[in-house]
């Protein structure tokens, strides 16, 4: 019997039995993903290195520059932290006008899946 690998529930929860909500599959992983993307370096006191710094560069001038920067920034980091977890496909950056929307594609290592996060900026 294989048994699905769990981890802490993001954001983080007490279910109704009043335990830790835990979580596992696609949903884990997408609770990593934003994590990862929501977490500016130095703001883990354990892992001063931790995340990617996106919300820097949402402050930028939306264009074609800060789009690339955008998809080097979080492929990279991606791939730095969750490297156990996922592979990095793709990282797609689109920014029309005051919008701006992220698009990871990646490789679930547990089965070979292929799945897509999609976040919108505002």
């Amino acid at each position: 019997m294989i048994t699905e690998k769990r981890s802490l529930g993001f954001p983080f929860a007490i279910d109704v039995a009043g335990h830790v909500s835990a979580i596992g599959g696609d949903e884990a992983i997408r609770g990593k993903i934003i994590q990862v993307l929501f977490t500016a370096p130095g703001e883990r006191v354990n892992l001063p290195t931790f995340g990617c710094g996106l919300f820097k560069l949402v402050f930028e001038p939306n264009n074609a520059i800060l789009a690339a920067a955008m998809e080097f920034t979080v492929g990279e980091a991606l791939t730095r932290w969750l490297a156990d977890d996922i592979l990095v496909d793709a990282v797609n950056v689109k920014s029309e006008e005051e919008k701006i929307t992220i698009e990871i594609a990646y490789t679930k290592k547990a089965d070979l899946s292929k799945k897509m996060v999609r976040i919108h900026f505002k």
